[in-house]
């Protein structure tokens, strides 16, 4: 099927066009013009529409080589149902090639944009009776903030099906219908001088009749929306609420860990007690104490506010307007909007963010997601950052290295992209309320994903622990640090390292949990430097997903897909590492 976009100039309809389109949009014209029109795709109910915007047209009659392109592209291309765009606040001007629009007798609904411009002004329109006066669907639409985009192109669909058109067109249509493919343009613009004045007249009284004044008013949605979804403030409040959020969870985990630390210390001095210092059972009873404090202190202080916050967003609303933000930069990787569901649930667990990519169509768009989604920092990777650079290094230098994080996922999947060419359909986005979150909503689920962490990877955290230890003992941790050891020493790391990488593949906690027994203590400041921390935190960032990420990326994709997707993120963790440690030797 194709829609096509019409509209007078400045109605918004390129921007419905932009919120949909695909990030391979494609411009053409006609031999000998110069005049340009817009093609993309975008999935409809299951099924991919061709969308065109055709330039701005006051009318079809006119010389004006945008107007004549327009009547021309009509005149020339099946057209399954025409999307008639009108600025809301500016009706009766609008509503002009609306009633010309409709003399061409096709399946057609008019979008009345900018509709919270309108109600600022105080205008309130009956869209009901609007439409039964000029049977056509009539739906409201706030482009720019992606309100009411689905409603358009799902009725759109229906329109189209069936091929519904309005049998009953109002006065000052019936003398425009000369306009066609066998009339001329003589008898065009004759018809276009008898019918102009008749529609302009039309469209006053219609304006007059479903149009009424009250008094201004914004809601604050309106007031919301205005900043969040700005081209330009959105962004800064973005960089905002997430510098926000790193401060809020750094500051909690901060103020919990050392005193929950200091306790499980004295507890594991206790529970040593009993046995000789430097024994089999001494250093296994050590290394389940250093797991279970290593849980409490070290990842939960993180974790519960991480998942608490990310939850409080998402109920909140905010979540939806942040893909809409990164709608545009989705596209600059090759994707589009709707692979944000992935990103963003990559920062709980990369699990379910390789499991959403189904509801991509495309395989190329579902192995492409998949890929970026597994380089987004789970709440366990992040964990590793808060607890070594944040604690450490303060939350400005996690913060940069989340941002280092997403300038990688974007070349990433720039260059992804490029060696996997394909056209993608575009998204439509829809764009809930602004809610009140409650308390018990939001605890519900952080709770449910913690309790992931406390059923599944605490006690493998334990029990990596205790294998650790036994591996101290009878000294077989040099094996898996040689096996690694070329990595280590290109980051510049001790070779201590490569026990709490390898383990941390089966839960990213791991590695530092890990990490600590390693290197013999907690305090990372008396055994790494500033530099040291900053390339361990990167390559964990980037590196091998966990154990679950890896069998669901099999079953997904297929064991092919997996083992290029898991090649794929160590070479960008060892690069991303090797980049990191190269700036902090020139900055430091």
């Amino acid at each position: 099927m194709r829609f096509a976009l019409i509209g007078q100039p400045n109605c918004g309809k390129s921007t419905l066009f932009n919120s949909v389109a695909g990030y391979k949009a494609e411009t053409g014209n006609f031999s000998g013009t110069t005049v340009t029109f817009t093609e993309s795709r975008v999935r409809v109910l299951g099924q991919v529409v061709e969308l065109v915007d055709l330039p701005g047209a006051y009318a079809l009659g006119g010389l004006n080589p945008a107007e004549s392109e327009t009547r021309r592209y009509l005149d020339s291309r099946d057209v399954d149902a025409i999307i008639n765009v009108a600025d809301a606040s500016h009706l009766a001007q609008s509503l002009e090639l609306t009633l010309e629009l409709m003399a061409l007798n096709r399946p057609m609904i008019l979008a009345l944009n900018m509709m919270d411009e309108a109600m600022r002004l105080g205008l309130h329109i009956d869209g009901e009776g609007l439409a039964n006066e000029l049977g056509i669907p009539v739906l409201p639409l706030v482009a720019s903030k992606g309100r009411g985009v689905k409603e358009i192109f799902v009725k759109a669909m229906e329109v189209g099906r069936r091929g519904a058109v309005s049998s009953d067109p109002p006065s000052g249509t019936s003398q425009l219908s000369v306009i066609g493919h066998q009339s001329s343009v003589s008898s065009r613009q004759k018809a276009e001088g008898k019918g102009a004045e008749e529609r302009h007249a039309r469209a006053k009284e219609l304006a007059e009749e479903y149009i009424t004044r009250g008094e201004r008013r914004v809601t604050r949605r309106d007031r919301l929306d205005n900043v969040l979804l700005h081209p330009v403030w959105g962004y800064a409040v973005l960089l905002l609420v997430l510098f926000g959020f790193f401060e809020a969870v750094y500051g909690m985990g901060k103020i919990v860990e050392p005193p929950v630390l200091a306790f499980f210390e004295a507890l594991t001095n206790s529970a040593l007690r009993p046995f000789g210092e430097g024994t089999l059972l001494w250093e296994i009873v050590l290394g389940i104490m250093q797991g279970i404090a290593a849980g409490v202190a070290i990842v939960l202080p993180y974790l519960l506010p991480f998942l608490f916050g990310l939850g409080l967003l998402e109920d909140i609303g905010y979540l939806p307007r942040v893909a809409f933000l990164m709608d545009a930069f989705m596209h600059r990787i090759g994707l589009h909007g709707k692979a944000i569901v992935p990103f963003i649930l990559g920062y709980g667990c990369n699990v379910p963010a390789v499991m959403s990519t189904r509801s991509l169509e495309e395989p190329r768009d579902r192995y492409l997601a998949a890929a970026l989604a597994t380089l987004v920092p789970c709440a366990a990777r992040l964990a590793v950052v808060f607890g070594l650079v944040a604690f450490y290094l303060g939350p400005l230098a996690a913060f940069a290295l989340y941002l280092f994080n997403l300038l990688i996922i974007a070349l990433t999947g720039r260059i992804l992209s490029k060696m996997m060419p394909e056209d993608t359909p575009g998204l439509i986005l829809e764009m809930p309320p602004y809610r009140i979150p409650t308390l018990k909503n939001v605890t519900s689920k952080a709770w449910f994903r913690v309790r992931e962490f406390v059923i599944e990877a605490w006690p493998i955290l334990i029990a990596g622990s205790a294998v650790l230890a036994v591996l101290n003992y009878f000294d077989f941790a040099y094996i898996f640090n040689f096996l690694v050891r070329p990595f280590t020493w290109m980051m510049g790391l001790p070779s201590e390292v490569g026990v709490p990488l390898i383990f941390g593949i089966l839960r990213k906690e791991l590695s530092l949990v890990m990490l600590g027994q390693a290197l013999g203590t907690n305090d990372f400041a008396v055994v790494l430097t500033p530099e040291q921390m900053t390339v361990y935190a990167t390559f964990v960032m980037f590196y091998l997903p966990c154990l679950a990420t890896l069998s669901v990326l099999k079953r997904e994709l297929g064991t092919r897909a997996m083992l290029y997707i898991a090649a794929l993120t160590v070479v960008i963790a060892l690069l991303a590492a090797v980049l990191v440690m190269g700036v902090m030797r020139v900055l430091v």
